[in-house]
Formats: structure tokens, sequence, C-alpha cells
């Protein structure tokens, strides 16, 4: 029998059964309706425990300290319970037996000895908190639950499963149970599994990559990721709390670590190249870490030339338990070697801030060597048992190092990191210096594996002739012509201050001006989620494009960020009295911009350039909209991450590892809407101009073997037609099944209920809503990428298309009365539908995505209906099925707060319901009951008559749980405030403390208090 679109119930037969008969877990049972399910389940814990020679005295205290470290609340959140955890299961639990008696170390897991640990696995783990949850499986190894596994059926995509997890982390659902979790993971059979660990956005789940002979995807990622020796590999080696965020390795950092292990054991050198943006930086982490405990008397010597390295590397480090040294010159770096006290040391070759060039950066290598040379004390001899890590490895200048560290240090093994592939001309002489390839990663795999983005290239001339308002016209009416007349007329009101950069003047004007139309027109860059970096010739060229860009309106916006810092001196003998020259001007230009960064005058702000940095780096990662651009010259161009740069505009003439590491700046994942990192060359650096190329692997990168940058660029208007093609494909594909004549009542029963107000309809056709507004989203950001390259008869078409499906789209929300859960497949959407499909700006989606439609009823009764859009409005049966179904997601979303008010509306509806398909109810008078059951819904009314006392919410929510016994309801009331501790929904041992209080003051025979507890911690009143 075929098992095509097999439900959820098989899959996970199947994999229990693997777990149980291949991987040798225990299988502890269906644990639905099993009490007091925990993520520390004491006596398995216990048991293993006493297994391994621990007396009972040292598991109680262990168990105690791990239950404290596990629990949340009083200002600690689940990242800080995950990391205290972790620290228990990896370096032990201390305990002092008794008192003056020495500290023993209890070990929760033997990493050591595998197979002396208790591996188990539960299914349909149900478990309490404010709202219960039930992950399909829950992995534990000695009672303490490691992992956790969400299954969907073939047909439903495993981003649903990845988001039942993200949810079940959320503070009203499950949070505390994820304190001992190291990995989540969730698969189904097409697509095989995606893990990751706590808190982690859907973008960076990640999906494992090893040769198999496993035919199915999900058994075979399963088995890889789960055998027992794996998954405590990688909870006791590849994890790390870095700044806020748990992270783990990804396959290629892992065979990378594994792969330098192997060559450790034979002594031999070697170099790992792992593209731009896949994680070299943790993979040095990871490998260091290791070598600390396996090698006897190790120490790591790190050599970067970047200072964004030398800084990551030190908190990345933080985030494994270990310091690192950081010497300050070649000196202290000597004097460290010849004494044993640090294990762990950074050595940064450029020590202040970073040159400007190669030239300069080999000048100063040069300079660092002869240092080292020259104070090299007499009885110098590096202690220990050295390992030295070389970043960049791939620079030429890197073997003159790599020779001066081995005569240093003759019996140290050097593994050299790339991100980069090596040239053709150097391949020879780095393997010689280094060894051959340790472990490679390349830049195809990691965008096939969704690590980074693939990167779109155009090469653009700028017309030197725009002299006349005539042709400045021209040129601006072919840029726009994809846009909606209400958006170019928009555009034009500013076209005033953007016509100040367009004249006869210096091509440099005609760059800043093509790019302010970039930033009002290309998706990401116009509505602000996303930004760009313009790579200057000079800093004097810098300076002039910061200067054009500030007169056209960007003042505070853009910045310069290079290695120049002003000095009086600088300029001292620069003025003769015959106008500014280049140097003078340059530092002018750099002052006011600090100046006016700073609020304060110049000769004060002009110290500040380091700050200044600092800042507007921050700024630009973390504040696209407000600082949209970046200017440099060489800098931020290694080792600077911003996932919010979309746009790089070359204006320099660059070639390969220089070429190659700036293009990356820009494939940096971020968000839903960014599908692509774009290249646009000022400078036609592969001559694509002159002989219509389309293959990227010669020109500037020709010193690279073509094999080595397969698939590095690619043609961004052939690929953009590509995208928007299979993009169109997607949505109708996606719309076919939905009945004939495909109106607005169509649409609402097949995406949200085919029967009105059925709230298990809503929820089976969530996923079909998902993938619509993601289809939407998809489509429409491909239209803008293209359209303005467009015929003007296809872009129509095309535009007349898109613009029903994102009708569609707002109906649907709005029937669905979906709300914010959704915005992270809209980012950007509005504006871009302005800009380019919508004839008129809607005020449909601005007014119910902030209120909902049931709010709205409240407020203007039926006047909330001619707010509907147009579809909705002109069909009766879908303008009462958006209101129904609206009405069915509040009391669904709302029932915690008063279980037997929202169950008692839900009656009410369904009464309203059956009159309708009865017959007994005409359409105007089935209207007017479901606006008022809406309006009484919306203002939490009812018959029921409350005492004065039951003055909000809560209190009268505790009379209908009371069941109209007002006595029992104000003791409740009185014995939650009085005895509530701070923060104590989420915290267990609090929460204990609550429900004893509870169990004393209402009668002995009162029988519904887990039940009474969970409505007390659904409102906010007793919170």
């Amino acid at each position: 029998m075929s098992n095509v679109g097999q439900p959820e119930r098989k899959t996970q037969d199947r994999v229990i059964d693997l777990f149980r008969d291949v991987l040798g877990y225990e299988y502890l049972g269906n644990w639905e309706y099993r009490a007091a399910n925990s993520n520390v389940d004491m006596e398995l814990l216990a048991q293993n425990l006493r297994a391994r020679n621990y007396n009972d005295n040292l598991i109680n205290k262990a168990i105690d300290k791990l239950k404290s470290d596990a629990s949340l609340g009083g200002g600690r959140d689940l990242y800080e319970a995950n990391r205290d955890v972790y620290g228990l299961l990896r370096y032990g639990v201390k305990v002092k037996p008794g008192v003056g008696e020495q500290t023993e170390t209890v070990w929760l897991v033997d990493w050591a000895h595998p197979e002396a640990n208790h591996f188990a696995l539960a299914e349909e783990v149900t478990v309490l908190g404010q709202h219960t949850k039930r992950p399909d499986i829950v992995l534990y190894v000695n009672g303490i639950a490691l992992g956790t596994i969400e299954l969907k059926r073939s047909k439903v995509a495993v981003s649903e499963g990845i988001r039942q997890t993200i949810g079940n982390q959320r503070p009203e659902f499950i949070r505390p149970f994820f304190s001992t979790v190291q990995l989540v993971m969730a698969g189904n059979d097409v697509e095989g599994l995606r893990y990751s660990v706590i808190d982690t956005p859907e973008k960076y789940w990640l999906a494992w990559r090893e040769p198999s002979s496993i035919a199915d995807t999900l058994d075979r990622s399963l088995t890889q990721l789960c055998s027992k020796e794996r998954l405590l590999e990688l909870v006791h080696d590849f994890m790390v709390f870095d700044a806020g965020q748990k992270k783990t390795c990804r396959h290629n950092q892992y065979f990378g670590v594994k792969a330098a292990q192997e060559r450790i054991a034979k002594r031999e050198g070697g170099i790992i190249w792992h593209t731009q943006g896949s994680g070299k930086s943790l993979t040095m982490v990871w490998l260091a870490k290791w070598i600390r405990e396996n090698q006897r008397d190790s120490r790591v010597l790190l050599i970067t030339d970047r200072t964004e390295l030398d800084d990551q590397i030190e908190k990345v480090f933080q985030g494994v338990n270990e310091s690192i040294y950081r010497t300050k010159s070649g000196g202290d770096l000597l004097a460290t070697l010849n004494v044993s006290e640090e294990w762990l040391i950074c050595s940064l070759v450029h020590k202040f801030r970073g040159s400007e060039d190669e030239a300069a950066r080999d000048e100063a290598e040069s300079e660092f060597i002869r240092e080292l040379k020259a104070t090299v004390p007499k009885d110098f001899h590096a202690k220990g048992n050295i390992f030295v890590f070389v970043d960049e490895a791939h620079r030429t200048q890197s073997g003159k190092m790599h020779d001066a560290m081995k005569a240093l240090m003759p019996g140290a093994m050097f593994i050299g990191f790339t991100g980069t592939p090596l040239l053709k001309e150097d391949k020879a002489t780095t393997e010689e210096k280094f060894g051959s390839f340790i472990h490679t990663y390349q830049f195809d795999e990691g965008v096939a594996d969704g690590v980074v983005l693939d990167l779109r290239y155009e090469a653009r001339n700028i017309d030197q002739d725009l002299t006349s308002p005539a042709k400045v016209d021209q040129w601006f009416e072919a840029k726009t012509r994809g846009m909606t007349d209400l958006s170019r007329a928009e555009l034009k009101k500013r076209w005033g201050t953007m016509q100040k950069v367009v004249s006869s003047e210096p091509r440099a004007r005609q760059i800043v001006n093509d790019i302010l139309l970039d930033m009002e027109i290309k998706p990401r860059l116009s509505d602000g989620r996303g930004n760009a970096i313009l790579v200057s010739q000079s800093i004097y060229q810098a300076c002039k494009f910061y200067e054009l860009f500030t007169q056209a309106g960007f003042k505070g916006k853009c910045a310069i960020i290079t290695s120049y810092t002003p000095q009086a001196s600088d300029i001292s003998k620069e003025d003769s009295g015959h106008g500014a020259t280049e140097r003078l001007r340059q530092y002018e230009i750099y002052r006011q911009m600090l100046a006016d960064h700073f609020s304060e005058p110049a000769d004060k702000a002009m110290g500040k350039a380091e700050q200044f940095e600092g800042e507007v780096k921050e700024r630009f990662i973390k504040d696209p909209g407000q600082m949209r651009l970046l200017i440099v010259v060489d800098k931020l161009l290694t080792g600077f991450d911003a996932p919010s740069a979309t746009y790089l505009y070359i204006d320099k003439k660059m070639r390969d590892h220089g070429l190659f590491q700036a293009i990356c700046r820009v494939n940096r994942l971020d968000g839903e809407d960014k599908d692509y990192g774009y290249i646009v060359d000022y400078r036609d650096l592969f001559n694509s101009l002159e002989s219509a190329i389309t293959d990227y692997t010669g020109g500037a990168l020709e010193g690279y073997e073509k094999k080595d940058i397969e698939g590095l660029l690619s043609d961004r208007i052939d690929k953009a037609r590509e995208d928007l093609d299979e993009a169109l494909e997607k949505i109708r594909a996606l719309c076919e099944p939905v009945a004939p004549p495909k109106d607005t009542l169509q649409y609402q029963q097949y995406f949200c209920a085919r029967d009105q107000g059925n709230a298990e309809q809503l929820k089976a056709n969530e996923p079909k809503r998902v993938e619509l507004y993601k289809a939407v989203a998809a489509v429409t950001r491909a239209y803008g990428n293209l359209a303005n390259e467009m015929e003007a008869a296809d872009a129509a078409a095309i535009k007349k298309e898109i613009a029903h499906y994102a009708n569609v789209r707002d109906e649907v929300k709005l029937g669905a009365g979906e709300n914010v859960d959704f915005k992270q497949y809209e980012a950007g959407m509005r504006h871009l539908l302005d800009t380019y499909i919508s004839a008129s700006p809607s005020e449909v989606v601005s007014d119910f995505q902030e209120a909902g439609l049931i709010q709205l009823i409240v407020e203007m009764g039926a006047g909330a209906l001619d707010k509907l859009p147009a579809g909705i409005k002109k069909d009766p049966e879908a303008m009462a099925e958006t209101i129904t179904n609206n009405m069915r997601k509040v009391i669904i979303d709302e029932r915690p707060m008063n279980p037997k008010y929202y169950d008692n509306m839900s009656e009410l509806l369904d009464a309203i319901l059956e009159e309708r398909r009865q017959g007994a109810l005409d359409y105007k008078e089935y209207l007017e009951k479901l606006l008022e059951h809406a309006t009484n819904l919306g203002k939490g009314e009812s018959d029921t008559e409350y005492p004065k006392w039951a003055d909000n919410g809560a209190r009268r929510a505790l009379i209908d749980f009371f069941d109209q016994a007002p006595e029992l309801a104000a003791v409740v009331d009185t014995t939650i405030l009085h005895t509530k501790p701070d923060s104590w929904v989420g915290n267990a041992m609090k929460e204990k403390k609550v429900k004893r209080a509870l169990a004393q003051a209402l009668p002995a025979d009162f029988n519904r208090l887990d039940e009474l507890l969970e409505l007390l911690k659904a409102r906010h009143e007793y919170r």
C-alpha cells in the first residue's frame, strides 16, 4: 500500500520503532494522560545515578540543584536557565556531602561512557503550562529531556512543525519545559528533518547533510543526529551561548572539526575552507575547546588581522566558558608564549585601526614580523603543545607570517582558516606551507543548504550626458515605469531634492542619484527593512559621495566608515589660498560628519572616530531604516556581518579575494523578505556591458579556479524573470483547488472554513493560509524586483493578476481573524503593493490589523461592515462568514480567561448558526443577531448579574467558575492577592505555594484545583 500522504500517526509510529529497534532507546509509552510530566523525571534520573554508584545524599542534592537551575521566574528567562542547566550537564554538579566535607562532582550524564546512560523516549507528552501543550516526542537521557521532535504528515510542510515548536517556547505555553532541552527538531517524510536549539527563529533552523545508505530522508537524519554517541557529542562539544543566543553546529562545522581532529591525531596541519557566512569563527571556537580538553599541555594561538574577528572571537569563547588573552604587541606575544600561564591567546597583527589597502596591510604584517624577530628574548622557548590558527590563510602574505611563526615555534601545528577559495597561483605555495585541505564547504553548498543567500549581479552604465531637464525627466520615466501612477506622483514630490544632484557634473553625482532612486523603489531598501553599502575608490571619493548624499536629504541616514581619523597635522600645509585641496576637503567633510553625529563642535567631535564607527555599525545592523547606507573603501569588506545589508554598490576596481569577500557582505539571511543579496557594479568588473556575458567566473575573478567559484554570481535580470515565473506558478497552483467561480465566498471556504464558524476547520486550514501569505509576499517581491525592466503590456497583465491575489490574501486574512501571528510573511508588503500593484492605497488592512473586526463592531456597530473589502461586502454569505469566523477566533483565543463565559458565548453562536441553517432566520435577521452577539462578545457582556465587588474581568471569571457561588469566588480572590509571590507564573516552586494556599482556603471536598489554577494563571490581574 502506498505511503503517499500517510497520516502523522503512522510516521510517528515508524519513528518510535526506529528509536527503539535501531537506535536502542527505551520506549516509555504514551504520556498524554500521565500526570506531572516534566523536563526532569526524578525517578529515572535517580535510578541512573544509583546505577553509577552515587549515594542518595549526593543524588538528592544534585537533583535539587538541577531543579533550581532549571526554573524560570524572578528575572530568569529561558536563555539563562538553559545556560545554567547546560553548565550542570557539561561540567557536572558540584555537591558538598556535608558541612566541612570536600566537594564532589555528580555527573548527570556520563560523557566518557555513553553506554552507561539511559536513553529513552516518550510520545504525546502532555506538559502543563499557562496553556497546556503536547510535544509529539521527547528524548530523555537519564530522565532529563534533551530533545523534542514535532512530526508532520508528508502533505504538511516542516515549517509548520518548526512554528509549533517555536510557539511552545512562548511564555503563555510551556516555556519552562525547554530549560533542559538541547536540541529541538521537526520533520516529515518529504522534506526530512530540521533541527536547532531554543529560541531560534525559523530561518535559522538547519538541515543535516551526511552520506548514508538510508533512503528515507527523515529516518536518515534522525539516525545520524540522535544515535547515542552522536547526540551526546553534539551536546558536549557543539553548543555555545553567544551574547544572548544559544547556537549549535551546522553539518559543515561538525565535519570540519572532526576532520581537524583526525589531522591532529596524525600531527598534520592543513587548511579549512568554509565559505563566507558559514560560521568559521564558531568552528575555530569548537575546535580550540576540543584541543583544550583532549590534547595534553595544549595551547592555542589565534592570529588574525581583523579587529572585528578579534572582538568577536573573545565574546564567543566566553560562550563556552573560556577566556582569551589578547596580546598587545609582538613583544607581549613572545612573553606570553615564553611562560605557561595562558592557554588561549589571540594576536592581532594590525594593532590599531585597520589599513585600507592590501599593500599597506602587507607592510603592517612585515613590520609585525620584524618586531617579533627584534624582541625575541635570549631564553625564549615557547612553552606547551602549541596549535596555531591562522585566520584568512588565503593571503600570500600569510606565508611570511607562517615562516616567522614556524621559526619561533618549531614544534607547533598550524591550521589555516579561509572563507574564500585559494587563487590558482597561490594553491601550491599555500598547501606547501599549511598542508592540504582539511575540509571544504563552498559557496554553492552554502546556498543549497540555505546557510547563505544567492547573489544577483547587475552591471550599470552611468550616462554622462544628463545635462537637460528633458533628459533627466526621460531618465526618471524609464526608471519608474513599473510603478503605479500614485507612487510615481508621490516620488515626483520628492524629485526636487533629488534633482539637486543631477547635472553634467562628475559621474559620482549620477551614481548618488541612481542609488537614491533605488532607495525609493527597490524592495527592502524602500520599506526600510534593508540597507546598502557603497564601495568607493578612495577616502576622498567616499567623502564626496557623503557630501552629495547629505545635500540630497540623506543627512543622518548615511555615514563613511574608513581608517581615516581627522588630525589637524594632516592639513597644516594644505591651504595655499587657492581653494581647498582634496586632503583639506576630506578633513572638513569628515569633521563635519562627526560634529553632526555627536551634536557638538567639530574640534571636540573629531577625536571620537572610533566611537562613531561603533555606533554607526550598530545602527546599520539594528535599525536599517535609520542608517540606510554605509560608504566604505576597504574597511568592513571582511568580517562585518550585517544581515540587513541587501545591496552592495561597487565603484572601485576590485578583483579576486577583495571582490569575493566584499560581495559576501550581502549574502546573510535576514527574514522572509530577503531572497537574495544584490551586487550593482558601476565599474563593469566583468566587461559584461560590452560582451553580454552571464558567466561571472572570469574577469575580476579570473584568479580562481572556475570550479571553486561556481554559482557565485548570477545575472539579476534573467534570474529575476525566472523567479517571477516560478512565484506565479506557485500561487496559481495553490489557488487551483478553489471551487468555481472562484469568488470571495469560495476563497473564504477553501482557506478559512467550509462551514461558517467551524473552529476545527479554521485551525486545519491554517497551513494553507500561511502558504497563501508567503506566496503573495514572494510574487509581489519578485514583481517589484523586475517591474521597471518589463515591457508595458506584459507588466500590466501580471500586475492585474498579482493585484487579484493580494485582494484574496487581504480577504482571507480578515475572514480568518488572523492577526500579528503572520506578520513575518508580510514584511514590507503594504509598501510594495502600494508602489507596484494597487491603483490607490488600501485602508482596509491598516484598519483591521490594529483593532480586529469584533472590536470594530463594538466601536461602530453595523457601520463596521462598511470597512470590509468590496469583495466581501458584495457577497452576503461571505460577510456573515467573516463575522462568524472572527467571533469564533475571539472565543478560542480568550477562553482561558473565563472558560464558562466563552463556552456559553460559543453555544449561543452555535444556536444562531443552527437557526440560520434551519431557515428560521432571513439574512437581515441573521446579520442583526450576529452583530448583537459580536458586540456582547467584544464587550465581555452577558445576562449574568454580578455583585458589586466583582468589578473586573478576573473577579467575574471567578464567579462564573464557581457557578454563582460568590462566597467561594471572594475567598479565592482574597487568597491569591495576599499570597501570590512576585513572578509566580511559570515558576514551579512559586506555583506550588499558591496552590497550597488555595487548597487550605477552599473546602476539603473541592476537586477542581488544577483547573482553577490555570484560570488564575491566565488572568493578568492575578499575575
